[in-house]
Order: structure tokens, then C-alpha cells, then sequence
């Protein structure tokens, strides 16, 4: 949970969560939700752990106190969660480990029951013990459960989300007199990196930036290389920082000195479907809608094969979650949920366009947590 809430606002906020869980735990006919180590967990509990040998779970049910499975070095940090948890620890000593998980296990009435986990998330290691300590139980999906609360963010994550795209955004800012003819795509990566360190992100980044040079520009997923900046190259940012474990995800495009005419012409195409897509959001409105929008625009200009993937994916603990902005997402949007907006065209051997923005559902419509220009940038 982000440092800068009080311990009672911070229990508060947990405890609601727990309400709403349990709630949704109802409507997905699941008896509990098993959590490793990761961000749901953090949601629940106000802790973190990172993925080790040592596994972590975290049992949620309708009825008992949140059960937490740890190992005993960890007990100090489970102490200090702002909610009650009843825990269930173990040592080095292997044989003690599956002890640890049927205790917790019957303790939380799992057995003969149905049990949510979330698949991009459940390691096997995990999954085994759980299976041993409650052989009877059915593990299935529980994404949807747990994505019905971490979707709608409250007030204190969007203020995190705000302060993440901002350190982000300055710290482009602070990065671009440094982008000229002969610096690498890596050089500049480093760059970026450390200036939103320096502003405060967190050190996890969401993901290494993508800085994209002339033709390595029409790789979606580009990584940094040894490319040297040439005159006429599109410069491809994006990139996002962390404020308390709150996530942004930017692009800009930017070129050094004028490119060529279809490559300007491709990053305002770009840029008026992105603006398609944000006029687009709005309370009951689609996902699958959204993504109609900003396609529409491309297939108009006759780039349609080229826009190759969906147009967002939701974000917050996650640079990667629900709801996913693609075509066939028939889910309606509801206030406070939060994704981007990323149309691009992306042209092999020569080069790519892509904007991004981060935008949150309200009561009229949507909001850009980005205000950084959009058009094309000339260096």
C-alpha cells in the first residue's frame, strides 16, 4: 500500500477491499481466493513479497480472518500488516513446510470447495503444496474475481497513478536534450532510467523502457541496442515509472531532424486515433468499443494490416491487467477503471508509430492522467 497513507486510512481502505472480496467471491461461486506473493496480495494486506523459494500464500474466504502462509523469518513484516491475519509459519526444515499449508489450509475450510487463483500468478511450487494440504478442493480461475476490485481505483491509487505518470513525463523531459545524432538506443535507456530514479519512481520499473531508433522503431516490443541515432531516424519512447508500487506507461515519438513524409504521416495518423480512443471512453461504454475507435481511424487511412495489436491493457499494480481494450472485450467501462490507449503503425525496415496515453473512467466520460504533447517532436 502506498507509505503515504496513515496506518488507520491505510486499514481502512484494506478492510473495504476485504468487504468487496468477499463480495465478489459470492458472485464467482468460489468458497476462497489463494494468493501468492505478488501485487493482489499486496492489495489485501498491505504487504510485500517478492517471488522466491519460499513460497507465500494468502487464503481470502467469506467467513474466516485472512490466512497467511509465510516462512518464519517473515513474521516481523506479517506483524506489522495494517489488518489482523491469523498466520501460519514455517522453517528451514522442508518437512515443516507442508504442515504449514494443511494447517492454514483447514483453518480456512478450503478442502471439498471451490478455490479461485490467478493463473498468471500460481506458481506449480504453490499449487502443489495447496493440492496436498487440500486434495478435495477444485482450483480454478479466480482472475475475474479478484479483477472485479483491483479494476475500480479509489482515490489514493489514482493520486499514485497521477504521481507515476508525471515522474515519468519529466523524466522524458529531462532526457531529450541528450537524444542527438550518434547516442545508442542503450545510452539513452540508461539515461531515462536514472532521471526517474532521481525524481522519486520506485526502482521496479514497469518495464525496461523501449527506446526505438529508425527501423527497430517497428518492433512493438522493441529492447534498447547498439543502434546510433542517424538524421532522419523516428525516436520511439516508451516508458513508465513507479510511485509506491503504482504504475504509468507512456509513448511519444519524437524524430531527429525531419523524416520522411510517410513517417510523419504515420505518427499523425497515429496520433488521431489515439485521440479517437480517448473521446471514445465514457461509463457503460465497451472495451471492445474503444479499440473499434482508434482502429476505425487506421483502417481508414489504409494502414489497417499494420496496427498489429489491441489498442490497451489496463493499469496500476500491473502494467498488464484487466480490462484488456481490444476488439472483442465486450465488458462495459465503470468509473475508475484505469488503461491505455496505444494505437500504432508499424512499417517493417523502416519504421514505427505509436502514442500512448493513461486514462481513468469518470462520471463524464475520460480522463488522460498524460498531458505531455502528442505530436510528433523534432529533435
Amino acid at each position: 500500500m502506498p507509505a503515504t497513507e496513515s496506518a488507520p486510512e491505510e486499514a481502512a481502505a484494506i478492510s473495504r477491499r476485504h468487504v468487496r472480496l468477499r463480495e465478489s467471491l459470492a458472485e464467482h461461486d468460489l468458497h476462497a481466493l489463494a494468493v501468492n506473493a505478488g501485487p493482489s496480495l499486496s492489495y489485501l494486506t498491505g504487504l510485500n513479497f517478492h517471488i522466491s523459494e519460499r513460497p507465500v500464500v494468502l487464503f481470502m474466504t467469506a467467513s474466516a480472518r485472512p490466512t497467511l502462509v509465510l516462512p518464519e523469518l517473515e513474521i516481523q513484516k506479517a506483524k506489522s500488516a495494517p489488518v489482523e491475519l491469523d498466520l501460519f509459519t514455517y522453517g528451514e526444515g522442508l518437512e515443516t513446510w507442508g504442515t504449514a499449508f494443511q494447517a492454514a489450509a483447514e483453518h480456512a475450510g478450503i478442502d471439498n470447495n471451490a478455490v479461485g487463483v490467478e493463473p498468471g500468478c500460481m506458481r506449480v511450487l504453490e499449487l502443489r503444496f495447496l493440492e496436498s494440504a487440500a486434495p478435495g478442493a477444485r482450483y480454478i480461475s479466480g482472475e475475474a474475481c479478484m479483477a472485479a476490485l483491483r479494476m475500480l481505483k479509489d482515490d489514493e491509487e489514482l493520486s499514485q497513478m497521477q504521481r507515476a505518470t508525471e515522474i515519468a513525463e519529466i523524466g522524458l523531459q529531462n532526457t531529450l536534450p541528450f537524444v542527438e545524432e550518434g547516442v545508442t538506443e542503450k545510452e539513452i535507456a540508461g539515461r531515462l532510467i536514472a532521471n526517474m530514479l532521481q525524481l522519486g519512481s520506485e526502482g521496479e520499473l514497469p518495464f525496461q523502457p523501449i527506446i526505438a531508433f529508425g527501423a527497430n522503431s517497428a518492433n512493438p516490443h522493441a529492447v534498447p541496442t547498439d543502434y546510433a541515432l542517424q538524421r532522419g531516424d523516428l525516436v520511439l519512447f516508451d516508458w513508465g515509472a513507479n510511485s509506491n508500487g503504482y504504475f504509468s506507461d507512456l509513448t511519444r515519438m519524437f524524430s531527429l531532424g525531419e523524416p520522411d513524409d510517410e513517417l510523419r504521416r504515420i505518427v499523425e495518423i497515429v496520433g488521431q486515433a489515439n485521440e479517437a480512443g480517448r473521446s471514445a471512453v465514457a461509463p457503460g461504454t465497451t472495451a471492445g468499443s474503444i479499440d473499434d475507435a482508434t482502429r476505425s481511424v487506421i483502417k481508414e487511412a489504409g494502414y489497417a494490416e499494420r496496427f498489429v495489436h489491441r489498442t490497451g491493457h489496463g493499469l496500476g499494480l500491473e502494467v498488464h491487467e484487466p480490462p484488456y481494450i481490444r476488439a472483442d472485450n465486450t465488458r462495459a467501462l465503470e468509473v475508475g477503471m484505469t488503461f491505455t490507449i496505444e494505437p500504432g503503425i508499424y512499417l517493417p525496415g523502416r519504421g514505427g508509430a505509436r502514442i500512448e496515453d493513461d486514462m481513468v473512467v469518470t462520471p463524464s466520460g475520460g480522463r488522460s492522467l498524460s498531458s505531455i504533447s502528442r505530436q510528433l517532436g523534432i529533435l
